[in-house]
């Protein structure tokens, strides 16, 4: 994957950590980005439920659903600073 630094997406993204450096949503936008990049080039994730946890997140926070609407559908995903802290961790695939 290629950073294109005029690419629509990066500049927003730009803009809003310019904005905000500590805004939750941003740090699982440029992960998300990372590990498809990541996916798509070959390798695997040690923990695909990571990612979907993020995907899931980004999805309530893309249609406005709060956390009280879910009914407690995240009590079961993984907390994503834990994950976070361990570093991403990445295997080569043949």
């Amino acid at each position: 994957m290629e950073i294109n630094p005029d690419n629509g997406i990066m500049e927003e993204l730009r803009k809003r950590v310019e904005a905000d450096k500590n805004d939750k949503s941003v740090k699982d936008l440029v992960l998300l980005l990372f590990e498809t990049a990541l996916l798509t080039s070959g390798f695997s994730l040690d923990d695909p439920n990571t990612l979907a946890a993020r995907i899931h997140r980004m999805l309530k926070l893309g249609l406005s659903v709060d956390e009280d609407e879910t009914g407690g559908d995240d009590a079961n995903m993984h907390a994503l600073e834990e994950d976070e802290a361990e570093g991403s961790k990445t295997e080569e695939v043949d």
